[in-house]
């Protein structure tokens, strides 16, 4: 019956939603009560949960899920509480929710992590928040006089919607001041037989570094059967490397899938036969227990999908230790901070997770930068990315790098992230890690004005922000490679 009223009633229906949270919310509830009161032709409907029933708008204490979804979709503004999950419903139904979030000094939560998560989803344009009785009745005259001004976009309807994903950050919101959860990683162990590991190695026109990276995963200490597939993108193979038989067998492959790192990657991933897949680039080595260690993570932990390690970088005649003390990063982490640590050349992952999980490496990234990076954000929205703290590759930056020079392709590329990322935006410090990048980037290839955009953009963001200034500075004139190599001898990048 109430699915039938709520459909055949002609009036302009505002609903009203405050969860099943045990605080009462009476502060809302008379908010609302004095709008229905001043708007008589208006329909408000009010699911106030453990909260006293409203005196002059409709009140039911539970909605049943169609009900609920009904009301949703006929509902001309939809007022919520601050609940990652109720957003995420009405965002689901294509609406812009009206936020008021409660207040743990009114004795409305036990604390202000609604308080702080709208403030954030406010900023982003994904919802509507509203602080006082005034504000909220004035978004309500405008959703009544502008309805079109809170119907989602089509676009924005059909993808993935950007506060479900957002939801994962409630965590990092809530234990921003206590630091990041982590959890040991399980003791070694003794396995009478490992699993078979296939080992994705692309390449391109460096065949002595190549022939190195093989050297370095025959001796691995490993007791399982390691098949390593070369995967030649852009460049003739050279099928001499091919090796059968044995614990250690190479084969060689062409890339079938779109020029670049991402179609090599894939290649590789789709042609493996084994649960498990390995990444290593052709300039990188592998040290001897380096998958052994890993590998072990995840026989002991089967929910877990991908495991790194630490790497050690050389440049030119230097070397510096990069180590994740972390054992556990989350989605929320990675948005913050990219953790130059979790090196694509560190990657052991089940290949289900991507195959019929996530989904492969992107090709969509304009010229596969930072595709591994992208991987990551795609894996640790299903299951916590886990890590051994410990060096395990040795990792060679030097000027024959793939992406040496490519500003333009490196600026489009991190454009496209942050295009197709929006959570960046609820995570200051993270939007402005990659802005100040994508400035870096356009300052090195000499477009002084939108170097000067995307600099002020991050300073916006993050006044604190180095990366703007390393970029200010290339853009008044000081080499953008005089500051890679400064930043390089110290093991660090842009």
């Amino acid at each position: 019956m109430t699915e039938l009223r709520i459909q055949a009633d002609p009036r302009p229906l505002i609903l009203v939603t405050v969860g099943t949270d045990h605080h009462p919310f009476d502060r809302l509830i008379d908010w609302i009560d004095a709008y229905a009161e001043q708007h008589p032709g208006i329909r408000v409907l009010v699911q106030h949960g453990a909260t006293r029933a409203p005196s002059i708008a409709e009140g039911i204490a539970f909605l049943e899920r169609e009900w609920l979804d009904s009301a949703m979709r006929r509902a001309t503004a939809v007022v919520t509480h601050g609940g990652p999950a109720t957003i995420t419903e009405v965002r689901r139904h294509g609406r812009l929710p009206i936020s008021v979030a409660r207040d743990p000094e009114l004795g409305e939560h036990v604390d202000d992590h609604q308080l702080r998560f709208v403030a954030r989803l406010d900023e982003a344009g994904m919802i509507r928040s509203c602080a006082s009785s005034q504000q909220l009745w004035a978004t309500l005259d405008k959703a009544l006089k502008q309805p079109d001004d809170f119907v989602l976009g089509e676009t924005e309807g059909e993808r993935p919607d950007v506060v479900r994903r957002a939801g994962s950050l409630i965590d990092l919101l809530v234990t921003a001041e206590r630091g990041p959860v982590d959890r040991p990683l399980p003791p070694p162990a003794e396995h009478t037989e490992m699993p078979d590991v296939t080992v994705v190695v692309p390449t391109r026109d460096r065949p002595e570094l190549l022939r190195r990276t093989l050297r370095a995963i025959a001796v691995q200490d490993y007791p399982g059967r390691i098949v390593t597939l070369v995967v030649y993108d852009h460049d003739e193979p050279d099928h001499s490397l091919a090796e059968d038989g044995g614990d250690r067998p190479v084969r060689v492959v062409t890339n079938t899938h779109s020029p670049g790192l991402a179609g090599a990657r894939n290649t590789g991933v789709l042609a493996a036969e084994t649960d498990l897949v390995a990444f290593c680039d052709d300039d990188d080595t592998w040290l001897p227990s380096k998958l052994r260690r890993q590998v072990e993570v995840l026989l002991a932990e089967p929910e877990t999908e991908i495991v790194c390690c630490g790497i050690r970088v050389a440049y030119e005649a230097t070397e510096a230790d990069r180590i994740l003390e972390r054992t556990t990063i989350t989605f929320a982490d990675l948005l913050r901070s990219r953790l130059t640590e979790l090196h694509p050349s560190t990657f052991v992952i089940r290949r289900d997770a991507m195959v019929h999980g996530c989904g492969t490496v992107s090709e969509e990234i304009p010229g596969s930068y930072g595709e591994d990076y992208e991987l990551l954000l795609r894996l640790a929205r299903r299951a916590a990315i886990r890590n051994v703290p410990e060096v395990g590759v040795r990792v060679l930056w030097h000027p024959r790098s793939h992406f040496t020079g490519r500003w333009q392709t490196i600026s489009t590329a991190l454009r496209w992230l942050l295009t197709e990322y929006p959570e960046f935006r609820l995570v200051r410090a993270g939007y402005a890690r990659v802005a100040g990048q994508i400035a870096f980037a356009e300052a090195a290839a000499g477009r002084r004005r939108a170097a000067l955009a995307w600099a002020a953009a991050t300073l916006r963001a993050r006044p604190r922000e180095p990366r703007a200034y390393l970029a200010l500075a290339v853009a008044c004139g000081v080499s953008p490679n005089a500051v890679l190599r400064a930043l390089h001898l110290r093991g660090k990048g842009v």
